[in-house]
């Protein structure tokens, strides 16, 4: 790309870290489709030989997995923005290392969603002028107002994450 490689991984890093950041808004949920997003990005990395961003990937998923013992339903610990952007950003970064960020749309489906059902909301909201497309946004709480249990909606946001992520391993291997 030369120098418009700059603003595409800017965007990318900006991009996710507010996406993870708006996914926060459930006990758990950002934890558990972070923890899928990572797993994935670091087989891949595994698969082209960069062991020590795998193995940096698996010890995000490591931590994420003893976060989340806390952070399940009724939440004892939160993750919070630091974290939260943290994790984002982060894995926007290892998207661009392994070279196989065309995928995140898929490997991070759920994130990439939250964001684009709040920059969707705003923008309807601005043109119309006060209407929303969705009860709330996120689109985690959207549900939530709908009558979706907590743990639900955050069960089956993890469920199509998954789908999404293993269709996004699936297709770096077609040598795109």
């Amino acid at each position: 790309f030369g120098w418009f490689y700059l603003p595409v991984a800017v965007l990318i890093i900006v991009a996710m870290s507010n996406a993870v950041n708006f996914t926060d808004g459930l006990d758990g949920l950002a934890a558990i489709i972070s923890m899928t997003a990572y797993a994935i990005y670091g087989v891949i990395a595994l698969t082209q030989g960069q062991v020590y961003l795998g193995r940096f990937c698996f010890a995000v998923v490591g931590a994420l997995a003893g976060f989340l013992w806390f952070n399940c339903k009724p939440a004892a610990l939160i993750m919070g923005d630091t974290g939260s952007l943290a994790l984002g950003g982060t894995l926007g970064v290892v998207a661009l290392m392994t070279g196989r960020w065309l995928f995140l749309p898929l490997i991070a489906i759920i994130p990439i969603a939250e964001l684009l059902s709040v920059v969707i909301q705003v923008l309807y909201f601005k043109a119309t002028k006060g209407k929303r497309i969705f009860k709330k946004s996120p689109i985690h709480h959207h549900y939530e107002m709908a009558g979706w249990p907590e743990t639900q909606v955050v069960m089956r946001f993890w469920l199509v994450e998954l789908v999404g992520a293993l269709v996004g391993y699936a297709l770096t291997f077609l040598g795109w």
